[in-house]
C-alpha cells in the first residue's frame, strides 16, 4: 500500500514554505504540541505589543465592516452568552451589545481586559496553547473569531473547537486574510511573527469539518482602494460608504485572486474573506 504523505513538519523547511506559499497547505496546521507550545509563546502579546496595551490610545477600527459583512446579516432577537476569541477589549461587539446578555473573551493577552463589555458581564478566560476551549459543547449562542485564525498554528482544530462549542442554531463570525501576507521566514512590519492567511481551500475545508455552514461569505479588502482611502485621511473600515467601495472592488477582481503573490499584477486583488456561520 502507499505510504501517507508526510506532514509538514517531517519535511525539509524550504519544501514545507514551497507547499505553503503555493496554497496548497497551511503552514503550522499539523504541528507537534511542542512546537504548538513555541509558537503560542512568540504570539501570546504579540498583538498588544503592536500597540494595542495601551487603552487610553486603542482605537478600534472595524465597526462598518463588521456591521456590513457581519451583524447585519444575522436574524433578529437575543443572544443569551456570546464568546469572543482573541477579541482584546471586547469593542467588536460594539453594534450588538445591546442584544448580548453575557460574554466571555477568549483571550491571551493579560494586558487587554475590562469588568465588563458596554455594561453587560464579561468574563477573560486565557486560551490554551493546544486549541482546545474550556467550554462545553452547545454553550454559546454566538461566536466571534475575526482577525485571530491566522494567528495559531492549528487553524482546523480550533475551528473544530468553534463548532463543538457552538449552540445548534447558533451563529458564528470568522474574519480571516487568504493571501500570505508575505514570507513570515522574514520580520514584516505591522505584522506579529507568525501570523500568515489562511489559503481559501483550507479555510473552507476547516468550516466543513467543524460542522458548519456557510451563510454569507464577503471578499473583502482590495488592497489598492483600502491604502488609496487611507491616504485620504478615512478610516476605511469604520466608514460605511469606504467598506461597501471595498466590498464592490473586491467582487470585480476576485477572479485574480491567488495566495502569495509573485509579481504587482497579482497584488490587484482582494485579500480576505468575511463568513458569517451557523451551526
Amino acid at each position: 500500500m502507499p505510504s501517507e504523505a508526510p506532514t509538514l513538519p517531517q519535511l525539509a523547511d524550504d519544501r514545507i514554505i514551497e507547499i505553503c506559499l503555493k496554497g496548497e497547505r497551511l503552514y503550522g496546521d499539523d504541528f507537534t504540541p511542542e512546537q504548538i507550545a513555541r509558537w503560542y509563546v512568540d504570539e501570546e502579546e504579540g498583538y498588544a505589543n503592536l500597540g494595542a496595551k495601551d487603552e487610553k490610545s486603542y482605537r478600534y477600527y472595524y465597526h462598518a465592516m463588521n456591521r456590513l459583512h457581519g451583524y447585519r446579516h444575522l436574524p433578529k432577537g437575543r443572544f443569551a452568552r456570546a464568546l469572543g476569541i482573541g477579541s482584546a477589549y471586547g469593542d467588536e461587539f460594539e453594534p450588538i451589545a445591546e442584544r448580548v446578555d453575557r460574554f466571555t473573551i477568549l483571550e491571551p493577552s493579560k494586558q487587554m481586559r475590562r469588568d465588563s463589555i458596554y455594561g453587560k458581564p464579561a468574563e477573560w478566560v486565557p486560551p490554551s496553547p493546544s486549541g482546545d476551549m474550556p467550554f462545553a459543547n452547545d454553550t454559546f449562542d454566538l461566536i466571534t473569531c475575526l482577525a485571530v485564525l491566522h494567528h495559531v498554528p492549528n487553524v482546523t482544530h480550533v475551528m473544530g473547537e468553534i463548532g463543538r462549542v457552538l449552540k445548534p442554531g447558533g451563529f458564528a463570525l470568522v474574519h480571516e486574510p487568504v493571501t500570505s501576507m508575505g514570507d513570515w521566514r522574514q520580520p514584516r512590519g505591522g505584522l506579529t511573527k507568525h501570523e500568515r492567511g489562511i489559503p481559501p481551500k483550507v479555510l473552507a475545508d476547516a468550516i466543513d469539518r467543524a460542522g458548519l455552514k456557510v451563510v454569507k461569505r464577503t471578499l473583502h479588502t482590495f488592497r489598492p482602494w483600502t491604502v488609496l482611502a487611507a491616504k485620504m485621511g478615512y478610516e476605511v473600515y469604520n466608514v460605511e460608504w469606504v467598506t461597501r467601495v471595498d466590498q464592490m472592488l473586491s467582487q470585480l477582481f476576485a477572479w485574480n485572486t491567488r495566495y502569495h503573490p509573485t509579481n504587482i499584477l497579482h497584488r490587484i486583488r482582494p485579500v480576505s474573506v468575511y463568513d458569517v456561520l451557523t451551526k
